[in-house]
């Protein structure tokens, strides 16, 4: 789809807006934050390809930032691994910064706030504090710290960067709110006492900073104009205002553009696991090899099980920009690797669970090298040799000594066509004494024009090379399985997520290299493992050729008459509202009196997360604007507290041309 017909993200239409609104384009500027404690996974994917995206979209730099604050959890080979994700999924960023680089900066503006009386050195335990706190119904208390003077304040805080108290003795708090709606606002700690190595200054600090400190100021800092992060933070948005705003005041010089945050929904995946917490206990209890596990969501373990950055970046696409969390099913994904590697990865013939096939009628001592498409989605892919012989092997469920007319493989007395070879027919067999069949008796016929129902893929026993084949598959059996309360993920592990095998292949892979990926013909996509050495190669499964999780689900029932009674779905109040907001200022005086009525009754059934991503709705749609004011007057009636973000929408409602909402929003 060409860039121009795709719409716009609510994110770029609030960028837009910026730039309509005297933003210079030059401005922009976009960042991926990442702490440097763990490895990045699929859903730190959105995140960066937002990010990335967006700098691609305007040409705008995009800067790598490590917040790397709390140097107990922090590693360079995180730094490392990071990095090399990134450049994997084949972004580039235009600086690579870390938020230990701006320590003084941070040190300086905290001891500036403490003279403005805006901080406070408290000398309690973090029990003591915690029982301050209040809850989100009560409010908190003030510290007996809180009065202190600045110069008494100002003292301790440089004696604690001075290394004169033990960790734990105090920590310097923004003096904001106690009784603050926002639990975050209750005083939030900025700086504590950590005797620890950092990985970049050493041992120079042993103070460090808070993130919600540090993070938003290293925006500023850094002049980063839309500060994007995920759902959860949406909470510190009015922290992240309240420290800019004030250090604002400090810098506004040198620093002109304070960043703007903005929130969007995390990319949830089922059958996975994101939280880094649950991701390290499979990785310490030993469930999987390491955090590059081919079964692991990162990106390491992607890379490793055979996934294409196109892939990744295609299926961040599909998934698209939402202001409201929802799970994507994780066969999208396994869709767009399929998908990807249908184009790209050459064919070859691998048998995973083999049974002895012997041409009687084919001479014993001959061999034949037949001609093989690699790949009839890629015409410039070519043609290869494959070697064809007396003896061959196929796979064991391909044959049957009996079977129904549905069952259009090998079986006695049939016949089915070899890939790229002959047609054969199945005379008799050999079995074991357990009664195990260990040959199968064949004729072959050149005349290949026959019309056979079945192609089986085989290899030459003579020929073959014999590899270790890791068939992955999802680690655990539950859509969600950390969402039970009651019991531990790891009861839901997938026991046959890997099976180990040997397989037999055609000889063209003998020099494969680590990395290639592969279609084995009938049975799936496999990329050759980084355990690989010389004679003895190792192949993971990326993917199946189909869905096979898709059967095991229930099949919605086709009866005509389970359809009839099924009842109509009820549409959401929500739709109902923005479909009457459309036509809401072309109706008549009359009608529009009517269906502000019929709004006003509907907003009893709307909460106040459907309602708040219309108040990103675009200026020219004035009608929905005018629906969303009248719910949210209604649901302000009834006891919704006010936040920055209906202020922002009243605000920017009563600056508009339309009278009709300008009046909306005065009425509020």
């Amino acid at each position: 789809m060409p860039e121009e017909s795709k719409s716009l993200n609510f994110i770029e239409h609030i960028i837009e807006e910026d730039l309509a609104n005297g933003l210079p384009k030059e401005k922009l500027r976009f960042r991926f934050p990442p702490e440097p404690n763990g490895y990045l996974h699929i859903g730190h994917t959105k995140a960066i390809g937002i990010s990335f995206g967006l700098g691609e979209k305007y040409n705008a730099p995009v800067n790598l930032r490590f917040d790397d604050t709390n140097p107990i959890k922090e590693e360079q080979e995180y730094v490392d691994a990071i990095k090399k994700d990134i450049a994997w999924l084949g972004y580039k960023w235009e600086n690579e910064l870390y938020s230990s680089d701006y320590f003084d900066k941070l040190y300086e503006w905290a001891v500036q706030m403490i003279k403005d009386d805006k901080a406070y050195v408290d000398s309690q335990s973090s029990e003591a504090m915690a029982e301050q706190k209040g809850t989100p119904t009560e409010p908190g208390t003030n510290s007996p710290y809180r009065n202190r003077t600045t110069a008494e304040n100002l003292d301790l805080f440089q004696r604690m960067k001075a290394g004169e108290f033990p960790a734990g003795t105090h920590v310097l708090r923004a003096k904001i709110d106690m009784s603050d709606p926002n639990m975050l606002m209750r005083d939030p700690i900025m700086y504590r006492i950590m005797y620890a190595h950092h990985h970049r200054t050493g041992d120079q600090w042993c103070i460090y900073p808070m993130y919600d400190w540090t993070h938003g100021e290293s925006d500023y800092i850094e002049q980063i104009s839309h500060s994007l992060c995920s759902l959860e933070f949406k909470p510190h948005r009015k922290l992240y205002n309240w420290f800019r705003d004030h250090v604002y005041e400090y810098s506004k010089d040198k620093l002109p553009l304070p960043p703007k945050q903005r929130e969007f929904a995390r990319l949830n995946l089922s059958y996975t696991i994101m939280s880094k917490r649950k991701l390290l206990r499979l990785v310490e209890e030993k469930i999987v090899s390491g955090w590059d596990d081919p079964r692991m969501p990162t990106i390491s373990g992607l890379r490793r099980r055979g996934y294409t950055p196109s892939s990744i970046r295609n299926f961040i696409e599909k998934v698209g920009v939402a202001k409201r969390e929802n799970v994507i099913d994780v066969s999208l994904l396994e869709f767009c690797v399929r998908e990807d590697l249908n184009k790209s990865a050459n064919r070859v013939m691998a048998v995973l669970s083999p049974v002895k096939v012997v041409i009687t009628n084919y001479p014993e001592n001959k061999e034949e090298w037949l001609e093989a498409e690699n790949n009839q989605e890629d015409m410039s892919a070519g043609f290869r040799k494959v070697p064809f012989s007396r003896e061959i092997y196929i796979e064991r469920e391909d044959f049957k000594e009996a079977a129904g007319n549905k069952f259009f493989r090998l079986r006695l007395g049939g016949e089915v066509r070899l890939k790229n070879a002959y047609i054969i027919k199945a005379n008799e067999v050999v079995k074991d004494e357990s009664g195990e069949i260990t040959e199968i008796h064949c004729t072959y016929d050149t005349d290949t024009s026959k019309k056979v129902k079945g192609t089986l893929h085989w290899v030459s026993i003579k020929h073959a090379i014999t590899v270790e084949v890791r068939e992955y598959d999802r680690l655990f059996m539950h859509e969600a399985p950390d969402s039970d309360k009651e019991k531990d993920f790891m009861q839901f592990l997938n026991p046959n997520s890997l099976k180990v095998k040997m397989g037999h292949l055609e000889p063209s892979l003998s020099e494969a290299n680590v990395g290639e990926r592969y279609q084995f013909q009938r049975l799936g996509y496999f990329v050759v493992d980084e355990d690989s050495q010389d004679g003895s190669l190792v192949f993971n499964k990326t993917v199946g050729l189909r869905d096979s999780w898709a059967k095991q689900k229930p099949k919605p029932q086709n009866n005509q008459k389970a359809q009839q009674k099924q009842p109509q779905q009820k549409r959401s109040a929500i739709s109902i509202v923005q479909q009457l907001g459309k036509k809401y200022t072309n109706l008549p005086e009359e009608k529009q009196i009517k269906t502000k009525a019929e709004i006003q009754k509907l907003a009893k059934e709307i909460t106040y997360d459907e309602l708040e991503p219309l108040f990103g709705t675009a200026v020219k749609k004035s009608g929905t604007r005018i629906a969303t004011m009248i719910v949210l007057k209604e649901l302000l009636n009834n006891g919704l507290k006010r936040n920055q973000s209906i202020d922002d929408f009243i605000n920017k409602a009563l600056e508009d041309k339309n009278e009709l909402l300008v009046s909306e929003a005065s009425e509020i």
